[in-house]
């Protein structure tokens, strides 16, 4: 057979190879970088609420502790409100906001090393409202110092019991 002849095709250069689609490889890291970021800025959101919280308490009650205008009675309240709602944003188990006397008051005392809330001053803040004669200042004073120290202590609360 003559060359000419011959079934032969020309020189066939290979297509160039393309990014897409990436090997398995590639998309495996990218799924790992997803759930990296993910888990990441849920535990900046979760530490950053449980910081937040106990930090805008802190300037609230030095605010409240300072304020000439409200009566004794309506320091009170506004401490339980603080008090309440601090506790039930560091609180997994929501069942806090429906706590109310004597079991709200030994939540509070779960931090402290002694039970000031329940054993002390912290009677305030559950019978301020039916008491027929405002508490003295003194007593005033030790209830804003026991809450401090509350705010102190509460990052210690039981890993079931504080933020989600």
């Amino acid at each position: 057979m003559l060359a000419s002849e011959l079934p032969l095709r020309g020189i066939h250069i290979p297509e160039a190879i393309t990014g897409w689609p990436p090997a398995v490889g590639w998309w495996l890291l990218i799924a790992l970088v997803i759930v990296l970021g993910w888990l990441g800025g849920w535990f900046y959101r979760r530490s950053l609420t449980a910081n937040s919280a106990v930090k805008s308490a802190r300037k609230i009650l030095a605010e409240l502790k300072q304020s000439t205008h409200l009566s004794t009675t309506e320091k009170l309240a506004q401490l339980s409100i603080l008090l309440r709602r601090t506790a039930i944003s560091l609180a997994a188990d929501k069942k806090v906001a429906g706590l109310t006397g004597q079991a709200w008051l030994a939540y509070l005392d779960k931090t402290m090393t002694a039970t000031p809330f329940t054993d002390s001053v912290g009677y305030l803040l559950v019978e301020f409202a039916y008491r027929k004669s405002p508490p003295v200042p003194a007593e005033l004073d030790r209830l804003f110092a026991c809450c401090e120290r509350w705010l102190e202590t509460c990052h210690k609360l039981p890993r079931d019991e504080k933020n989600p």
